[in-house]
């Protein structure tokens, strides 16, 4: 079994975790102004990299809140857990 960090709980086992999608997509300004293809673009189309991806995480089986983390897509190692308010590392 996996630990992962909640960054408010701490190291928790993975079965308290649910995957949230890929990290940092930005919510359109006008979604009202969005053709059916820009809407499902949005909806559906995520980057599927193999390696280093950021990802949203939520700690569903404990304090229920949302998180980012930088996860490697091969390995399945966590590199980096941070908070939603927390910019962004660099990813190589």
């Amino acid at each position: 079994m996996q630990l992962i960090e909640c960054p408010w709980c701490g190291p928790r086992e993975e079965t308290e975790f649910h995957y949230g999608g890929q990290a940092h997509v930005a919510y359109p300004r006008d979604p009202q102004a969005l053709t059916d293809e820009e809407w499902a673009r949005y909806v559906f189309y995520r980057a599927n990299p193999k390696g280093l991806f950021a990802e949203r995480w939520s700690h569903s089986a404990g304090c229920r809140r949302w998180f980012n983390a930088v996860r490697d897509t091969t390995t399945y190692r966590f590199h980096r857990v941070y908070r939603p308010d927390e910019q962004q590392p660099v990813i190589a």
